[in-house]
């Protein structure tokens, strides 16, 4: 590998668990266990009927609003969202700029010998190799705008299907406490089925209040905010192939690019 090569090596971040999410998803189940336990009788809280309405019905209800394939990848999203894989908008920026200060000196055939090196981020591995191919930064640029605008519409799905469970767990659980008023009402002869009945019927609130605000809302939450932080990196080195492609100044791309990034992450490589 060449000196230049070498000093542009970008290694994708490792994936690791994601504190926050497992931490903060953790404390809160913990914190209602323990209070259920406190208070007493815990065997009370487990109803099968309850959880087969509230967590069966949101999830049949859901599909019928989306397609499989994308409940399938939502589910897959979901896991991903418990893996944590950091990607410093800054040094993202630096790495850019020295891109193009290479193409600049050397000229834009020269970006060939740092390929390899740029594998492990295909977005900007994608846009450098146009730029080589000779495609002209206005193209290079509008194709990249459309695949990044096709990634966020993906998220945007994965994210609207959370909101959705959030939203029709809550109304799954209001059914449910219906159907336990309805067999309670009807067995009001039989003391020995109201309790159960009684059960059912706040049970089901329960466990939709419980998945909508401490499962589906915040992971919908946390993968908008995955998305945004990764569509301002793929914006990095959007404009930096675009860049390159139209052979401007490296110090004007500087510029451009901390218009983008918030003041504490502005880069000064020139100065």
């Amino acid at each position: 590998m060449s000196e230049e090569a070498a000093a542009l090596h970008i290694r994708r971040a490792r994936s690791s668990m994601d504190l926050a999410t497992v931490i903060g998803l953790a404390c809160g189940f913990l914190f209602i266990a323990g209070a259920i336990f406190i208070g007493g009788a815990p065997k009370s809280f487990i109803n099968p009927p309850s959880i087969l309405i509230v967590i069966g019905g949101t999830l049949a209800v859901t599909t019928a609003c989306f397609s499989l394939d994308e409940m399938r990848r939502t589910m897959r999203v979901v896991l991903q969202t418990f893996m944590y894989s950091s990607r410093d908008p800054s040094d993202a920026a630096v790495q850019v700029l020295k891109i193009a200060e290479m193409a600049r000196k050397q000229g834009v055939l020269a970006l060939q010998n740092i390929l390899g090196s740029i594998q492990a981020e295909p977005f900007l591995h994608k846009g450098v190799s146009m730029v080589v191919d000779g495609t002209p930064g206005g193209e290079v640029e509008a194709i990249m705008r459309r695949e990044m605008h096709s990634t966020q519409q993906r998220h945007a799905k994965s994210t609207n299907v959370l909101r959705k469970m959030g939203e029709f767990s809550p109304a799954m659980g209001l059914i449910g406490t219906l159907i336990g008023l309805v067999q309670m009402l009807a067995h009001l002869d039989t003391p020995s089925t109201i309790g159960p009945a009684m059960a059912v019927a706040l049970l089901t609130t329960f466990y939709g209040a419980v998945l909508a605000n401490m499962v589906f809302l915040p992971l919908a939450s946390k993968l908008e905010r995955n998305s945004t932080e990764e569509a301002l990196v793929n914006n990095i080195y959007l404009m930096g192939a675009a860049s390159i492609g139209r052979q401007e100044n490296p110090r004007r791309l500087e510029m451009l690019l901390n218009s983008l990034l918030p003041p504490s992450q502005r880069v000064r490589y020139f100065d």
